[in-house]
């Protein structure tokens, strides 16, 4: 397959506002890639790379050749193509990455490089959201889209799921099964403003769980053999040995948990957030004493040969907690009181804690979904934005970047609607992280304002939100300031513009 294919089909999709639309253009495109071709195309017209990063910047695509007069690139010559460019290293690397990149450019047309330039600064947004391309893989390969969906929950991964389906249909699909070790996309919460909402939505007993201010961890137990994975799929075990230990204590052979850890003060009061996130990102420096992580585990999906992912929230803590002492697992209380439910929300705050879910003793494990069978409730509002823009400081600010344009996810677009900016919140240390991973980020710039790719996540707490027509969804936040960034959060698992109107009240 030719890259002009991919290239016309992500401006028809970018040009339909339809959800059906999007789903048939794709679903075109993918019938007529080549076997070998479909997991590639698939991450391409997701706006990503099989590759992940491959160490091109903003630099690199500021200097663009003379377009191609006829189209000759293909799919497979433009993955090699990035593979070699992501290989490159050592001195004399970041010259050598720009001349590969200009080599290929120059073999591209103007379609194919505007394409491409988009792909590699991360602005390919053109609506192609994984729900929308798990319904064309679907309806590509003629086989029920639930199925589809929950492949991809169980590798974690659109591109091998593709491949599977348009090669063997539903005999392809029914191969991805849980596998102890292969982590498997999280269950998120969805937001209420109130205890008192949370449980009208549930409309039943419910479990109360403290909501600790954490990293969201994926352990697998095989035999002797513990793995932990992060939210993104990473594995960090090498990292945390003090887990592991916990962990393979435990009466199982095989098992996969889901849990969070955080680092804790003697007084069992939370860190703040940049330590526990210190030790999953990196080795601890040799020489520097670590700050242990505590180990909180809320869910079992798989426990010594039995698959519990559709098993309902009650039979899953039921079978967590024959395995798992209590002071492994995170605490909780089944009620059907909100007053009940309010002490332990007011337990977790006053212990340092962000607040509470809610869980649905009914409801199977959805991975990698935002489902109503969990709903958060924190003290205050916050939500997860992405970083499309900063601008740069003055005063004592000066040569930092500082305020941030702050956008929500549009689940319809696929791309961002921008809340407002921020500079409030922001430590001395932040504004020089951020100024040196925003500049990484960069896709153009001018004397004022840097615009980046939407990768990075920043939890944002505000007041409230207001009617706005300064910006294109007709809303802004109010008195927003930066609590924290998110590198554990991937830009798709960011908050929608939905969610702001949700979480809030619109103000006059």
């Amino acid at each position: 397959m030719r890259i002009a294919e991919l290239a016309g089909t992500s401006a028809a999709v970018a040009g339909t506002p339809g959800r059906k639309a999007k789903v048939t253009a794709l679903a075109e495109c993918l019938r007529a890639a080549e076997p070998g071709e479909a997991a590639i195309v698939v991450a391409y017209l997701s706006g990503e790379l099989p590759q992940r990063q491959i160490g091109v910047g903003y630099a690199a695509l500021r200097d663009v050749p003379p377009p191609a007069s006829e189209p000759s690139l293909t799919v497979p010559e433009v993955d090699a193509a990035f593979t070699e460019i992501g290989g490159v290293s050592g001195p004399g690397s970041v010259a050598r990455r720009r001349e590969l990149v200009a080599a290929l450019l120059g073999r591209a047309t103007r379609a194919e490089q505007d394409f491409l330039i988009r792909l590699l600064a991360g602005e390919l947004r053109q609506g192609a959201l994984d729900g929308v391309m798990a319904e064309a893989i679907a309806a590509a390969a003629q086989v029920p889209a639930a199925r589809v969906r929950r492949a991809v929950m169980l590798r974690g991964s659109l591109g091998p799921v593709a491949t599977a389906a348009l090669a063997e249909g539903t005999a392809g699909l029914a191969a991805f099964t849980l596998e102890v070790g292969r982590p498997i996309k999280p269950m998120l919460a969805a937001a209420a403003p109130s205890l008192d909402e949370a449980f009208g939505k549930l409309a039943a007993d419910a479990a109360v769980e403290w909501k600790l201010d954490g990293i969201r961890a994926q352990v697998h137990v095989s035999g002797g053999e513990v793995a932990v994975f992060t939210r993104t799929l990473d594995e960090i075990t090498a990292r945390l040995p003090e887990v592991v230990e916990a962990v393979r204590g435990l009466p199982v052979h095989d098992a996969v948990f889901d849990g969070e850890l955080i680092a804790l003060r003697p007084d069992g009061r939370p860190h703040p957030f940049q330590v526990t996130a210190a030790r999953t990102a990196t080795r601890t420096p040799k020489g520097v004493a670590p700050v242990p992580l505590a180990v909180f585990l809320f869910d079992v999906l798989h426990l010594d040969g039995a698959d519990l992912l559709d098993a309902p929230g009650a039979e899953r803590n039921a079978a967590l907690a024959r395995v798992v002492p209590a002071e492994l697992r995170m605490p909780r209380v089944v009620t059907g009181d909100p007053a009940r439910a309010k002490e332990v929300f007011d337990e977790a705050v006053a212990r340092g804690h962000e607040g509470v879910v809610v869980k649905s003793l009914d409801t199977p494990y959805t991975a990698g979904r935002r489902g109503a069978g969990w709903i958060k409730v924190k003290p205050r509002h916050s939500l997860d934005l992405v970083v499309l823009a900063v601008e740069w400081g003055h005063g004592r600010r000066q040569g930092l970047l500082s305020n941030l344009h702050l956008g929500a996810r549009d689940p319809e677009t696929g791309g961002f609607v921008m809340l407002g900016k921020t500079f409030k919140g922001l430590t001395d240390e932040l504004l020089a992280w951020q100024t040196a991973k925003l500049r990484e980020l960069a896709v153009r710039e001018d004397s004022w304002t840097v615009h980046v790719r939407p990768e990075l996540v920043v939890e944002i707490a505000f007041d409230g939100v207001q009617h706005s027509p300064r910006y294109p969804g007709g809303i802004a936040l109010r008195f927003a300031r930066v609590l924290r960034y998110r590198p554990d959060k991937s830009a798709s698992e960011a908050d929608t513009i939905d969610t702001v109107r949700a979480v809030a009240p619109v103000l006059d």
